[in-house]
């Protein structure tokens, strides 16, 4: 039998098109599977069910539920295999899945929780632990969403900024690369490249407070448009604030034009007074903003490149980071003579 692929379906029925929460039920037995749905319809949720682990791919895929019942030991295709196919998968890593099993083995739980399991419940199913755990779940579920519509919401915001200025195409994705590149050699967690990542994307929000002329303007800049220019990491940090869960990358949006001698803007911070995060992003910024044509001035060569950042090491950019940025640019093949600067 063939493998169920995991794509999203195109018509509306997700999540977002629902009043009440929908729970997938996978269980080989049907009188258990039967009573565990009876249960969920008592508490107000809605159900669907499958008897075997590839129709349960074929359910989540076609059906988006909130949360997976998955039963541990089942015929062909496991609760632990599915379990795997729907964490590894990009469209339904986050859906919460709570493992069923009427084996207390402790390394099976073990093996579980490898495959991204998020909780467990032993049959025979204790009725208030089943509630508190699907309640908690379906909670988590639903803020997982608020924040990942959020977060679309704002990196749209970033792209409209990139469609306002025709020199900027692309700017967002590889100053994220970059940082992310620059983040790992750093030896960051990936919680916190994902922090870098999310900053190089949305590092010039503020930007779509600023107009079009100032933005596109092809000559040198007046103290009052420069005054606008430099506001931005002040109206990008304003934009992200009411979202919580971007309260470190609204500080990289703040703070990535500070310089390290302490020249820089908004709060003019020097060393490591500027965020770590910022420090990477403003590394990023630079190269991205140096090797890419500018209304004012072509692309400099990555030969020029490097000699502006030898140059400013200590006082415009951090020097350690610079050092591995460089060096990591030179592991990668990018500043060979026949490179180009959009490889990295």
């Amino acid at each position: 039998m063939g493998h169920t692929t995991l794509e999203m379906p195109k018509k509306k029925t997700g999540p977002k098109q629902r009043s009440k929460s929908l729970v997938l039920v996978v269980d080989d037995d049907r009188a258990l599977r039967k009573g565990m749905i009876f249960l969920l319809k008592k508490e107000g949720y809605l159900t669907i069910e499958a008897h075997n682990g590839e129709k349960a791919l074929e359910m989540v895929a076609s059906q988006q539920p909130d949360l997976v019942l998955l039963d541990l030991m089942m015929p062909e295709l496991n609760g632990m295999q599915v379990c795997q196919r729907l964490k590894q998968s990009e469209a339904t890593r986050l859906i919460p899945i709570i493992m069923i099993t009427a084996v207390n083995n402790q390394n099976e739980k073990i093996r579980a929780i490898d495959a991204g399991a998020d909780d467990f419940l032993n049959k025979p199913v204790n009725l208030a632990e089943f509630r508190a755990r699907t309640r908690s779940l379906l909670k988590m579920k639903h803020l997982n969403d608020l924040l990942d519509k959020a977060d679309t919401v704002i990196a749209a915001m970033a792209n409209a900024i990139e469609a306002k200025d025709k020199y900027t195409e692309g700017h967002n994705d590889r100053v994220s690369k970059l940082a992310v590149m620059l983040a790992e050699r750093a030896g960051l967690s990936l919680m916190e490249i994902e922090q870098v990542r999310m900053g190089g994307i949305l590092h010039d929000i503020g930007k779509i407070g600023i107009p079009d002329n100032v933005l596109n303007k092809q000559g040198p800049l007046n103290d009052e448009e420069f005054r606008m220019i430099a506001s931005h990491p002040l109206k990008g940090k304003k934009i992200l604030r009411p979202l919580r869960s971007l309260k470190e990358v609204g500080i990289i949006v703040l703070h990535h034009h500070e310089r390290y001698d302490g020249r820089g803007y908004p709060e003019k911070l020097a060393g490591e007074e500027i965020p770590l995060f910022a420090r990477i992003v403003a590394i990023a910024d630079s190269f991205d903003a140096m090797t890419t044509d500018r209304p004012y001035r072509k692309a400099l060569s990555l030969e020029k490149t490097m000699a502006e950042f030898q140059s400013g090491a200590g006082s415009a950019w951090d020097p350690t980071l610079v050092g591995l940025f460089i060096d990591t640019l030179q592991q990668r093949g990018v500043l060979n003579s026949n490179a180009k600067s959009s490889e990295v």
